[in-house]
Order: C-alpha cells, then sequence, then structure tokens
C-alpha cells in the first residue's frame, strides 16, 4: 500500500528529526509537569510504535471515509504537531472511545478542580494513542488471564504430582512390606530348617547315646559281676581269716591269762621256797611266740593255717606248764604245810597255856598264801570279754591307719597339702572348744559335723573337703579322734573345768559318727590303760622303756616322766572319759541312746574295784571318776551305788592303804575324805564347771 510506505517513510523522518528524537511519555499530564519543559525535550517513540504503525493503521486506513482519506497526508503530517487548547472536562468526541477506554484501563490518581491547559493531538494521533492503550489494557488482560491459565495448570500438574508421589509413595511402602514379608519368610523357612536338622542331629546323638549306653551297661553288668565275684570271694577269704585271726586274739588272750597266772605264783616263791622261775620264763617265751605270730599277722593280713597251728600248739604247751606249775605248788604246799603243823606241835608242846594266844596269832600265817580270802575276790588281770573289747578297738584303730596310709605316706606336694589342711581343719576346732558360750560351742560342733560329713568347710582362708581326696574321711577321723584325747591330757589335765564342753562336742560326734567314738576309745586306751581298766603285765625279754610305754609313761631320750606329771595326764583322760559317758549333745535326737553312757562308767568302776589296787595310780583315777562322774552314777544307780560306795570305805580302802608309801598318801587321803563327806551327806555334789540350761542359752 502506498500510504503505508508514506507512513514508514514519515516515521523515519520524523524519527532523524529533533522533535523525533524527543521523549514521548504518555503520562506527563498526571504528572503535572509543564508543557514548554516537555516540548524542550527531544522527542522519543513508545515502544509500542513500531507494533501499531505495521498492524493498527493498515485497518484503520481501510475502514476509513474517503475525507479522511485524502486528509490522511495532512493528519499525518501533522501528527507530531499538537496544539495547545484548554483542557476542559468535556471531552472529544472523536476522542471519546480511546478515553473511555483508556478510562477503565487506567484511573486517574489526580484530578485538578482548576481547567488546565492541555495540549490536544491531532484525531489520527488520539486515534493512534488510544489503540495503543487498548492493545496495552488487552495485553494486560490476555497476560492476566494466561497467567491465571497458567497458575491452574500448574495447581492441577502440582495436584497431579502429589497424587502421584502418594500413589508412588504407597506403592514402596508396600514394596518393602512385602520385602520385610518375604525376609521374614526366609528367616523362619531357615530356623525351621536349621531346627530340623538341629532336631534331626540331636536324635541322632541320642541314639548314638543310647548304643553307647547300652553298651557301658553291659559292661557295666560284666565289671559289677566280676567286683561281686572277688568281693565274695574276699569276703569269704576275709571271714576265713577273721575266724582264724579271732582264733589267735582268743589263743593269745587264754594265754596271757594262764601267763598272769603263772606271774601270779611269784607270791608263792618266798612262802614255800620253791624256784618258779623256769616255768615263768617258758611262759614269757610262748607269750612271746603268740605274740610275734599275732604281730606279723596284723603286718600281712590274715594268718595262715600254719600260724594257727603253732599257736594252738603253744596254748597247749602253756596249759600243761600250767598243770606242772600248780602241781608243784600242790607239793610245796602239803611239804610247808606239814613243816608247819609239826613246828605248831613243837611249839604247843613246849609252851605253857599263857602262850596260847601267841599260837593263834600264827596260826593266819598260811591263810596269806594262795588260798587266802582276800587275795582270791581280786585279781591283776582284766575280764576276757573287756579285753576282748580292747583289742578289737585297737585293731580298728590300726586298719584306720593302714587305710590312709597312702595320704599319710606320699611324697606328692598337692597330697602333702590337702593333708595338713585335712589335719588343721580337724585339730584346729577342737583347740578352741573350751568354757565359751554355748552357741559358740554349736558352731564348732557343726563346723566338725560338716567336716566329717564330706561338706567343704573353710580352714586357714581356704576351702577344705574330705572329698578332695578318697583317704581323706579315715585321716580325719583318727586325727579328729587323736585330739579329742589329747585335749584330755593337756587341757583337761590343767583346767578340770574344760572336761564338760569338750566331752559334750565328742559326745554328740561320736553319736552322729561312731567311727570317730571307736577312734576315741582305742586313742585313750592306749594312752590311759587305766581307762579300759587294763594293768599290763611286765613280760620276759622285753624292754624296760616299752613296758614302761605301755603303762602310760612318756619316755623321752631314754629318761621316763615324773611321778607327778604321769598321774596329772592319766587324771585328765579320766575326767574326760568321766565326762562323755554322761553328757549328751542338747540338740541331737534324744531318743536314741547314748553310744557310751553310764552302763560303761558303771562297768568300769566295778572292773577296777575287782582289781588289786596300784600304788597311787588307783587313788588318783577313782578320786577323778567319782567327783565328775559320781553324781550322775547316783542319780542313776541310787542304793546301788551306796553300796558301791561303802564297799570302796570298808574293803577296798584297806587294800590301798596297804601297798601305799608314806609319800604316797596325798592321793589316798585325798579320795578318803571325798568319799567320807558324800557318805556323811548323802549326796555327791555336782562337778564344778558342769553344763546348765543357761550355759546353751548363752
Amino acid at each position: 500500500m502506498p500510504s503505508e510506505g508514506r507512513c514508514w517513510e514519515t516515521l523515519q523522518a520524523l524519527r532523524s528529526c529533533d522533535k523525533g528524537r524527543l521523549c514521548y511519555d504518555r503520562d506527563w499530564l498526571l504528572r503535572g509537569e509543564d508543557v514548554l519543559q516537555e516540548c524542550m525535550s527531544l522527542p522519543k517513540l513508545s515502544s509500542y510504535s513500531g507494533w501499531v504503525v505495521d498492524h493498527v493503521l493498515p485497518h484503520i486506513q481501510k475502514n476509513a471515509p474517503p475525507s479522511e482519506t485524502s486528509a490522511s497526508s495532512v493528519s499525518t503530517s501533522a501528527l507530531d504537531q499538537p496544539s495547545s487548547v484548554p483542557r476542559s472536562p468535556l471531552r472529544n468526541p472523536a476522542y471519546s472511545p480511546v478515553s473511555s477506554a483508556t478510562s477503565n484501563g487506567t484511573k486517574d490518581k489526580h484530578e485538578s478542580p482548576h481547567t488546565e491547559p492541555v495540549v490536544l493531538q491531532s484525531p489520527r494521533g488520539m486515534k493512534v494513542e488510544g489503540c495503543i492503550r487498548m492493545y496495552e489494557l488487552v495485553h494486560r488482560m490476555k497476560g492476566a488471564e494466561g497467567l491465571r491459565q497458567w497458575q491452574e495448570e500448574q495447581e492441577k500438574k502440582v495436584r497431579a504430582l502429589s497424587e502421584m508421589a502418594s500413589e508412588q509413595l504407597k506403592r514402596f511402602d508396600e514394596r518393602k512390606e512385602l520385602k520385610h514379608h518375604k525376609e521374614f519368610q526366609d528367616l523362619r523357612e531357615v530356623m525351621e530348617k536349621s531346627s530340623r536338622e538341629a532336631l534331626g542331629q540331636q536324635e541322632k546323638l541320642k541314639a548314638e547315646h543310647r548304643h553307647r549306653a547300652k553298651i557301658l551297661n553291659l559292661k557295666l553288668r560284666e565289671a559289677e559281676q566280676q567286683r561281686l565275684k572277688q568281693e565274695e570271694q574276699e569276703r569269704l577269704r576275709k571271714e576265713e581269716g577273721q575266724a582264724r585271726l579271732r582264733g589267735l586274739y582268743a589263743l593269745q588272750e587264754e594265754v596271757l591269762h594262764l601267763s598272769q597266772q603263772l606271774d601270779a605264783s611269784d607270791q608263792h616263791r618266798d612262802l614255800l621256797q620253791v624256784d618258779l622261775s623256769a616255768f615263768r620264763t617258758r611262759g614269757n617265751q610262748l607269750c612271746s611266740l603268740v605274740s610275734g605270730i599275732i604281730r606279723a599277722t596284723s603286718e600281712n593280713g590274715f594268718p595262715t593255717v600254719e600260724d594257727q597251728a603253732v599257736a594252738e600248739g603253744a596254748l597247749q604247751e602253756m596249759r600243761d606248764l600250767l598243770s606242772n606249775l600248780h602241781q608243784e605248788i600242790r607239793r610245796a604246799c602239803e611239804e610247808k604245810r606239814r613243816r608247819d603243823e609239826e613246828e605248831a606241835r613243837k611249839k604247843q608242846q613246849e609252851s605253857q597255856m599263857q602262850q596260847r594266844p601267841e599260837a593263834h596269832k600264827e596260826l593266819p600265817v598260811p591263810n596269806q598264801g594262795p588260798g587266802a580270802k582276800p587275795n582270791e575276790d581280786l585279781q591283776m588281770k582284766v575280764q576276757d570279754s573287756t579285753m576282748q573289747w580292747y583289742q578289737q578297738l585297737q585293731e580298728a584303730s590300726s586298719r584306720c591307719v593302714l587305710a590312709f596310709e597312702g595320704l599319710s605316706n606320699s611324697k606328692d606336694s598337692q597330697a602333702k597339702k590337702i593333708k595338713m589342711d585335712l589335719q588343721k581343719a580337724a585339730t584346729i576346732p577342737v583347740s578352741q572348744i573350751s568354757t565359751i558360750a554355748g552357741s559358740k560351742l554349736k558352731e564348732i560342733f557343726d563346723k566338725i559335723h560338716s567336716l566329717l560329713s564330706g561338706k567343704p568347710v573353710q580352714s586357714g582362708g581356704r576351702s577344705v573337703s574330705v572329698t578332695l581326696n578318697p583317704q581323706g574321711l579315715d585321716f580325719v577321723q583318727y586325727k579328729l579322734a587323736e585330739k579329742f584325747v589329747k585335749q584330755g591330757e593337756e587341757e583337761v589335765a590343767s583346767h578340770h573345768e574344760a572336761a564338760f564342753p569338750i566331752a559334750v562336742v565328742a559326745s554328740g560326734i561320736w553319736e552322729l559318727h561312731p567311727r570317730v567314738g571307736a577312734l576315741i576309745l582305742a586313742h585313750l586306751h592306749k594312752k590311759c590303760p587305766y581307762s579300759v581298766p587294763f594293768y599290763p603285765a611286765f613280760k620276759e625279754g622285753m624292754a624296760l622303756e616299752d613296758y614302761q610305754r605301755m603303762l602310760g609313761y612318756q619316755v623321752k631320750d631314754s629318761k621316763v616322766e615324773q611321778q607327778d606329771n604321769f598321774l596329772k595326764r592319766m587324771s585328765g583322760m579320766i575326767r574326760l572319759y568321766a565326762a562323755i559317758i554322761q553328757l549328751r549333745w542338747p540338740y541331737g535326737n534324744r531318743q536314741e541312746t547314748h553310744p557310751h553312757g553310764l552302763n560303761h562308767g558303771w562297768r568300769w568302776l566295778a572292773q577296777i574295784l575287782n582289781m588289786e589296787p596300784l600304788s597311787d595310780v588307783t587313788a588318783t583315777l577313782l578320786f577323778d571318776f567319782l567327783e565328775v562322774c559320781g553324781n550322775a552314777l547316783m542319780k542313776q544307780y541310787q542304793v546301788q551305788f551306796w553300796k558301791m560306795i561303802l564297799l570302796i570305805k570298808e574293803d577296798y580302802f584297806p587294800r590301798i592303804e596297804a601297798i601305799t608309801s608314806s609319800g604316797q598318801m596325798g592321793s589316798f587321803i585325798r579320795l578318803k575324805q571325798f568319799l567320807e563327806k558324800c557318805l556323811q551327806h548323802r549326796e555327791v555334789p555336782v562337778p564344778k564347771g558342769f553344763l546348765t540350761a543357761s550355759f546353751w542359752r548363752s
């Protein structure tokens, strides 16, 4: 179009002119600036001018009437020539559409009530300005609508993405849960599989164990049968050996009894003036022979048939020897009786009637011989049953020593340590017994009982038990019994009151562990033979030191202890024995009888009164025994006890006094005064230190 080319030329010319370089501002009126100031500035086109020229003006020219077309050149040339007219509130009609459009898009911020001059453009310029304004409004509306639509689309996308993410999260959780279920199922299957394999292995092991157990049971049954067979053979051998051993002991007892009868014949030597030493020498040889057989038997086990035959031959020879001795004595007695009768007749003939009393005084002389009544009732030898009991206890003690011989003689350091710990655990509690509170005494008793029962006890900061060694129990029992007797020998000898707490613990242990009681008696009889009672006889060929040891004396470096010390030790052991037989452990079973009660004390008292007294020893032991045990015997035997006391006073005192020298009368006088006081008050006093009920409550 030709007009379009001119427009561009015009615009180019305007852009090149001074006015074309002016700044164009649509809102200059709103700022209230002076028109002249705007005209003085360089002209400037709007940024939308190009677009208006290209799109809006061609469309307007097509629709414009011819009058306007002819004048287009003029209008165009006058676009940039505004005229100054007074602004009025009424707009130009030709400008009204643009003004209305402009008023809808923008709002005047400043309205002046005064009429100001405004610059009026040409109608074409105003139309172009209106189109520009309308385009801007449309552009903004389209931009706002597009922005709103874009925001809605974005919101929809966000919601869609959110929903998709939520669904994906759900799917992820489901896959994760499914994975966990699968892993748990796999783990459970693995565990069940391993459990089934373990059960199968266990069943297999059980089957193997049953098979092995069956084989072991068969082997054990065979071993048990073999053991029973061996035990039966050993039992039969032991029974035969024990029968022969008992026979040997019986033979030895009878030989010793016959030997004592031979020794008793010494009193006829001076009376009958016959030499009987040959009989006594042969008797001692036979006793030594039998004793040697028994000694060899105790070392080798059991006697053989040959040993028994030799012993029986010795016994028969001893019987024959004693029979010959009795015949010799009878012949000597007859000879002496005839001599005495002849002498009596001669004296009777020579003397007158006033000398008859003297003759009567001489008549009892024969009665002092073997047929005298005072010597018929008493003897130096203990009863056979008591002697047998004594020998059985000594044999039990010897067997106990042999039982722990391996532990005693062991060279192993560990075994030596165990032996030392066991010995301390057994002896130290006994050493701690004294006249203390009953609660402390019970602790000591419980400790000893636990040790003997196989339970561990504390000793020296270490745990000790008899199960540490197979021979531990035998060793502890032997050492414990030995310690009890040693306490009587030392502690009770110095402090008489200590006999009762030591005795009550020993009695309680004896009741629960009878073997310990038997070992206590064996040790007591060995150290104090008068507690049997037993008076060992001196045998020909025996060393004097050995005989003194048999009597209970301590011999060191060929020196025998003093008589006072000897009597003190014997007194302590007899006091302990007298306390044991009358005391019982208060926390034990009262329904059971005492394992070694007052009946044994009564037997001891009766037997010692049936034996010849020993100088200084018998009086001391009788006093100690009756002072400790007399009150209990009085309550138990009542009238019989007082008869026994009268017998001692009337019949036994003269015998003790007859053999006691003037320097040894102290013990005899003490016994005599004690019995006279008891008979005077008709009561034996309670011994000092006796345990009362208040002692056990402390």
